[in-house]
């Protein structure tokens, strides 16, 4: 299988609301990463995980998390928006989503559960 990976945006109706299932699931569209990405996206990942910018200064939280969403945004190809990511991932787990895919580039692993999913997906 190739080194790729995956992020769930849940779908909103025309008001913004997020979309359910008849059994109240949330429903979710689902995009993945090329089945090649350039090694120059690993040094940029390591980077971004550094919080520094381009002087070596030190970068604040917004502008941090400004550089994962636009570095999402490039490694999925522009599949989706800043504003997808923005409305369309649950805030408490945000954080955590957007990380992981940016580690996910920079180390080039992700954890086991993820794998099982990715499979089923594929």
């Amino acid at each position: 299988m190739a080194e790729i990976n995956y992020i769930r945006l849940v779908q909103l109706d025309k008001e913004g609301n997020p979309v359910e299932d008849k059994n109240g699931n949330f429903k979710f569209d689902t995009y993945f990463t090329s089945n090649f990405i350039p090694y120059r996206k690993t040094y940029e990942a390591t980077e971004i995980m550094e919080g520094k910018n381009n002087e070596g200064k030190e970068l604040s939280e917004k502008d941090m998390v400004d550089r994962m969403l636009d570095f999402l945004i490039d490694i999925y190809n522009n599949q989706f928006t800043r504003n997808d990511l923005l409305d369309r991932l649950h805030s408490p787990n945000a954080n955590d989503e957007i990380r992981a895919q940016v580690e996910f580039v920079a180390a080039g692993q992700m954890d086991e559960e993820r794998k099982k999913q990715l499979a089923k997906m594929i």
